[in-house]
Protein backbone atom coordinates (compact mmCIF):
# COMPACT_ATOMS: atom_id res chain seq x y z
CA UNK A 1 0.00 0.00 0.00
CA UNK A 2 1.37 3.36 -1.02
CA UNK A 3 2.10 5.97 1.59
CA UNK A 4 -0.78 8.38 2.21
CA UNK A 5 1.74 11.23 2.01
CA UNK A 6 3.04 10.22 -1.41
CA UNK A 7 1.65 12.23 -4.30
CA UNK A 8 -0.71 10.23 -6.50
CA UNK A 9 1.14 11.54 -9.56
CA UNK A 10 4.26 9.76 -8.25
CA UNK A 11 2.54 6.38 -7.81
CA UNK A 12 2.95 3.55 -10.33
CA UNK A 13 0.18 3.62 -12.95
CA UNK A 14 -1.47 0.47 -11.57
CA UNK A 15 -1.92 2.26 -8.21
CA UNK A 16 -3.34 5.50 -9.58
CA UNK A 17 -7.16 5.45 -9.23
CA UNK A 18 -7.92 7.03 -12.61
CA UNK A 19 -5.54 4.80 -14.56
CA UNK A 20 -6.69 1.75 -12.59
CA UNK A 21 -10.32 2.51 -13.45
CA UNK A 22 -9.49 2.96 -17.13
CA UNK A 23 -7.59 -0.31 -17.29
CA UNK A 24 -9.70 -2.56 -15.06
CA UNK A 25 -13.06 -0.85 -14.55
CA UNK A 26 -14.62 0.96 -11.58
CA UNK A 27 -15.31 -2.29 -9.69
CA UNK A 28 -11.54 -2.81 -9.31
CA UNK A 29 -11.22 0.30 -7.14
CA UNK A 30 -11.45 0.25 -3.36
CA UNK A 31 -13.88 2.53 -1.54
CA UNK A 32 -10.99 4.85 -0.68
CA UNK A 33 -9.84 4.98 -4.32
CA UNK A 34 -13.36 5.82 -5.51
CA UNK A 35 -13.48 8.64 -2.97
CA UNK A 36 -10.05 9.78 -4.16
CA UNK A 37 -11.52 10.33 -7.63
CA UNK A 38 -14.30 12.32 -5.99
CA UNK A 39 -11.85 14.49 -4.03
CA UNK A 40 -9.54 15.02 -6.99
CA UNK A 41 -6.76 16.46 -4.85
CA UNK A 42 -5.57 15.86 -1.33
CA UNK A 43 -4.44 18.06 1.52
CA UNK A 44 -0.91 19.06 2.52
CA UNK A 45 0.75 15.87 3.72
CA UNK A 46 -2.19 13.66 2.73
CA UNK A 47 -3.06 12.49 -0.77
CA UNK A 48 -6.61 11.95 -2.06
CA UNK A 49 -6.53 8.19 -1.38
CA UNK A 50 -5.51 8.89 2.21
CA UNK A 51 -8.39 11.33 2.51
CA UNK A 52 -10.76 8.63 1.26
CA UNK A 53 -9.47 6.16 3.85
CA UNK A 54 -9.80 8.68 6.68
CA UNK A 55 -13.33 9.59 5.62
CA UNK A 56 -14.41 5.94 5.71
CA UNK A 57 -12.65 5.43 9.04
CA UNK A 58 -14.44 8.44 10.52
CA UNK A 59 -17.93 7.32 9.49
CA UNK A 60 -17.37 3.55 9.46
CA UNK A 61 -18.56 2.64 5.96
CA UNK A 62 -19.94 4.05 2.73
CA UNK A 63 -23.42 3.15 3.95
CA UNK A 64 -22.96 5.16 7.12
CA UNK A 65 -21.47 7.98 5.05
CA UNK A 66 -24.62 8.08 2.91
CA UNK A 67 -26.72 8.68 6.06
CA UNK A 68 -24.91 11.88 7.02
CA UNK A 69 -26.29 15.39 6.59
CA UNK A 70 -24.45 18.14 4.73
CA UNK A 71 -23.39 19.74 8.02
CA UNK A 72 -21.95 16.44 9.26
CA UNK A 73 -20.02 15.93 6.03
CA UNK A 74 -18.58 19.43 6.22
CA UNK A 75 -17.01 18.63 9.59
CA UNK A 76 -14.46 16.53 7.69
CA UNK A 77 -11.41 18.55 6.71
CA UNK A 78 -11.36 18.96 2.95
CA UNK A 79 -15.14 18.90 2.47
CA UNK A 80 -16.82 22.27 2.08
CA UNK A 81 -20.39 23.08 1.01
CA UNK A 82 -19.74 22.30 -2.66
CA UNK A 83 -18.08 18.92 -2.03
CA UNK A 84 -20.72 17.96 0.56
CA UNK A 85 -23.47 18.73 -1.95
CA UNK A 86 -21.71 16.75 -4.67
CA UNK A 87 -21.30 13.75 -2.38
CA UNK A 88 -24.98 13.86 -1.36
CA UNK A 89 -25.91 14.02 -5.05
CA UNK A 90 -23.79 10.93 -5.81
CA UNK A 91 -25.60 8.89 -3.16
CA UNK A 92 -28.96 10.17 -4.41
CA UNK A 93 -28.08 9.02 -7.94
CA UNK A 94 -27.62 5.49 -6.60
CA UNK A 95 -31.01 5.56 -4.87
CA UNK A 96 -32.80 6.82 -7.97
CA UNK A 97 -31.16 4.24 -10.21
CA UNK A 98 -32.53 1.54 -7.90
CA UNK A 99 -36.04 3.01 -8.17
CA UNK A 100 -35.76 3.28 -11.97
CA UNK A 101 -34.65 -0.34 -12.17
CA UNK A 102 -37.61 -1.37 -10.03
CA UNK A 103 -40.08 0.01 -12.57
CA UNK A 104 -38.78 -2.34 -15.27
CA UNK A 105 -39.47 -5.70 -13.62
CA UNK A 106 -42.10 -7.19 -11.27
CA UNK A 107 -41.76 -6.29 -7.61
CA UNK A 108 -43.05 -9.60 -6.33
CA UNK A 109 -40.31 -10.68 -3.94
CA UNK A 110 -38.70 -9.31 -0.76
CA UNK A 111 -35.34 -9.25 -2.53
CA UNK A 112 -36.68 -7.03 -5.30
CA UNK A 113 -38.21 -4.65 -2.75
CA UNK A 114 -34.96 -4.53 -0.80
CA UNK A 115 -33.03 -3.72 -3.99
CA UNK A 116 -35.53 -0.96 -4.70
CA UNK A 117 -35.76 0.80 -1.33
CA UNK A 118 -33.01 -0.69 0.85
CA UNK A 119 -30.33 1.93 0.05
CA UNK A 120 -32.78 4.80 0.50
CA UNK A 121 -34.27 3.67 3.81
CA UNK A 122 -30.94 2.57 5.25
CA UNK A 123 -29.60 6.07 4.69
CA UNK A 124 -32.22 7.58 7.04
CA UNK A 125 -31.77 8.14 10.78
CA UNK A 126 -35.53 8.20 11.37
CA UNK A 127 -38.36 5.82 10.56
CA UNK A 128 -40.19 6.24 7.27
CA UNK A 129 -43.32 4.34 6.26
CA UNK A 130 -43.81 3.98 2.51
CA UNK A 131 -46.24 2.20 0.23
CA UNK A 132 -45.17 0.70 -3.08
CA UNK A 133 -48.06 0.96 -5.54
CA UNK A 134 -48.22 -1.72 -8.24
CA UNK A 135 -50.18 -2.40 -11.42
CA UNK A 136 -51.69 -5.73 -12.50
CA UNK A 137 -48.25 -7.00 -13.57
CA UNK A 138 -46.76 -5.98 -10.21
CA UNK A 139 -44.72 -3.28 -11.91
CA UNK A 140 -44.03 -0.07 -10.04
CA UNK A 141 -46.52 2.77 -10.34
CA UNK A 142 -45.14 4.92 -7.57
CA UNK A 143 -43.50 4.87 -4.14
CA UNK A 144 -45.26 7.17 -1.71
CA UNK A 145 -44.21 8.11 1.81
CA UNK A 146 -47.15 7.85 4.21
CA UNK A 147 -45.50 9.04 7.40
CA UNK A 148 -42.15 9.52 9.12
CA UNK A 149 -41.24 9.69 12.77
CA UNK A 150 -38.44 9.80 15.29
CA UNK A 151 -35.62 7.34 15.78
CA UNK A 152 -37.93 4.36 16.35
CA UNK A 153 -41.46 5.66 15.86
CA UNK A 154 -43.56 5.79 12.75
CA UNK A 155 -47.34 5.97 13.09
CA UNK A 156 -49.94 5.50 10.37
CA UNK A 157 -53.55 4.34 10.14
CA UNK A 158 -54.67 1.77 7.54
CA UNK A 159 -57.03 4.34 5.98
CA UNK A 160 -54.07 6.64 5.16
CA UNK A 161 -52.29 3.81 3.39
CA UNK A 162 -55.35 2.59 1.50
CA UNK A 163 -56.23 6.15 0.51
CA UNK A 164 -52.92 6.33 -1.40
CA UNK A 165 -53.59 2.96 -3.03
CA UNK A 166 -57.11 3.92 -4.13
CA UNK A 167 -56.12 7.41 -5.29
CA UNK A 168 -53.56 5.97 -7.72
CA UNK A 169 -55.83 3.09 -8.82
CA UNK A 170 -53.22 0.55 -7.80
CA UNK A 171 -54.00 -3.14 -8.24
CA UNK A 172 -51.71 -4.20 -5.39
CA UNK A 173 -49.33 -2.71 -2.87
CA UNK A 174 -46.45 -3.49 -0.55
CA UNK A 175 -45.93 -1.70 2.75
CA UNK A 176 -42.31 -0.91 3.63
CA UNK A 177 -40.70 0.84 6.56
CA UNK A 178 -37.28 0.95 8.18
CA UNK A 179 -35.85 0.40 11.64
CA UNK A 180 -32.96 2.86 12.08
CA UNK A 181 -31.77 0.84 15.08
CA UNK A 182 -30.72 -1.83 12.60
CA UNK A 183 -32.83 -4.76 13.81
CA UNK A 184 -35.63 -5.49 11.31
CA UNK A 185 -37.61 -7.67 13.71
CA UNK A 186 -41.26 -6.52 13.82
CA UNK A 187 -42.66 -4.82 16.91
CA UNK A 188 -46.13 -5.56 18.29
CA UNK A 189 -47.33 -2.36 16.60
CA UNK A 190 -45.90 -3.55 13.26
CA UNK A 191 -47.76 -6.86 13.62
CA UNK A 192 -51.03 -5.13 14.56
CA UNK A 193 -50.85 -2.72 11.62
CA UNK A 194 -50.17 -5.59 9.22
CA UNK A 195 -53.19 -7.58 10.44
CA UNK A 196 -55.49 -4.56 10.24
CA UNK A 197 -54.26 -3.52 6.81
CA UNK A 198 -54.46 -7.02 5.35
CA UNK A 199 -58.07 -7.37 6.53
CA UNK A 200 -59.07 -3.92 5.26
CA UNK A 201 -57.48 -4.45 1.86
CA UNK A 202 -59.29 -7.78 1.43
CA UNK A 203 -62.62 -6.04 2.03
CA UNK A 204 -61.73 -3.59 -0.76
CA UNK A 205 -60.50 -6.34 -3.14
CA UNK A 206 -57.01 -4.84 -3.12
CA UNK A 207 -54.02 -7.17 -2.95
CA UNK A 208 -51.56 -6.54 -0.14
CA UNK A 209 -48.49 -8.47 -1.23
CA UNK A 210 -46.24 -7.95 1.77
CA UNK A 211 -45.05 -5.78 4.62
CA UNK A 212 -41.27 -5.51 4.65
CA UNK A 213 -39.11 -3.96 7.36
CA UNK A 214 -35.69 -2.75 6.28
CA UNK A 215 -32.90 -3.07 8.84
CA UNK A 216 -29.27 -2.05 8.88
CA UNK A 217 -27.07 -5.12 9.39
CA UNK A 218 -23.65 -4.55 10.91
CA UNK A 219 -22.28 -7.80 9.46
CA UNK A 220 -22.93 -9.76 6.28
CA UNK A 221 -24.48 -12.61 8.30
CA UNK A 222 -27.22 -10.43 9.81
CA UNK A 223 -30.63 -10.18 8.20
CA UNK A 224 -31.12 -7.00 6.19
CA UNK A 225 -34.92 -7.15 6.06
CA UNK A 226 -37.97 -8.90 7.51
CA UNK A 227 -40.79 -10.04 5.22
CA UNK A 228 -44.18 -10.80 6.78
CA UNK A 229 -45.17 -12.87 3.75
CA UNK A 230 -41.91 -14.81 3.70
CA UNK A 231 -42.35 -15.63 7.39
CA UNK A 232 -45.94 -16.83 6.87
CA UNK A 233 -47.46 -13.99 8.90
CA UNK A 234 -49.92 -12.80 6.26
Amino acid sequence: MASEKERIADLPDDEKPREKLQQRGASALSDAELLALFFGTGLPGLNAIGMGRKLIQQFGSLQELSRRSLSELMQFKGIGPAKASQLAAIFEFGKRIAIERGSQSPLDSPEAVYDLLGPTLQSLNHESLRVILLNTKYHLIQVQEISHGGLNECIAHPREILHAVITHSAYAFILVHNHPSGDPSPSSADRKLTRQLKLASEHLSIEMLDHIIIGLPSTASEQAYFSFREMGLM
